[in-house]
């Protein structure tokens, strides 16, 4: 469970960078994803949907909380904030399972998120850019 945490701890660091190409590097090469209702295969599709998202999705701060773990495979929660260039601001939830390669990377990625419409005032994530700092807290923290 303390290296699920672990895992958790470097994606959401890494997804809150918003470096498209720092964050397709943990994924192996051939590693498939659901994403909603999309589907990617290989880390050159996974890198055109992250700079996709990251052009969409401004703002974005991540939070993921490990909900289970075993062996190659943990399930994490998590919801993200972000806004659109109309300026309507969003909390999405999701929960995504994960499996591992033996080197590490991963390989599957199955995510299932819905987006609700919040005021700006209703926002909860409000470091500012870049990694969560250790002491912001999480989503149980912060009731979520």
């Amino acid at each position: 469970l303390e290296s699920a945490a672990q895992k958790a701890r470097m994606a959401e660091n890494a997804w809150n960078t918003k470096d498209p190409d720092k964050v397709s590097l943990a994924y192996t090469e051939d590693s498939f994803w659901r994403n909603r209702s999309e589907f990617i295969h290989g880390r050159a599709e996974i890198l055109d949907f992250l700079k996709r998202k990251w052009a969409k999705e401004l703002e974005y701060k991540l939070i993921k909380e490990v909900w289970a773990a075993s062996g190659n495979h943990i399930a994490v929660r998590f919801q993200y904030e972000w806004h659109d260039d109309s300026g309507n601001y969003f909390r999405s939830h999701g929960n995504e399972n994960w499996e591992f390669s033996e080197a590490g990377l991963m390989r599957r990625r199955e995510a299932s998120i819905n987006d609700v419409l919040i005021k700006p005032e209703d926002r909860l994530f409000t470091w500012g850019e870049g990694p969560r700092p250790d002491d912001f807290p999480g989503l149980t923290e912060l009731g979520l």
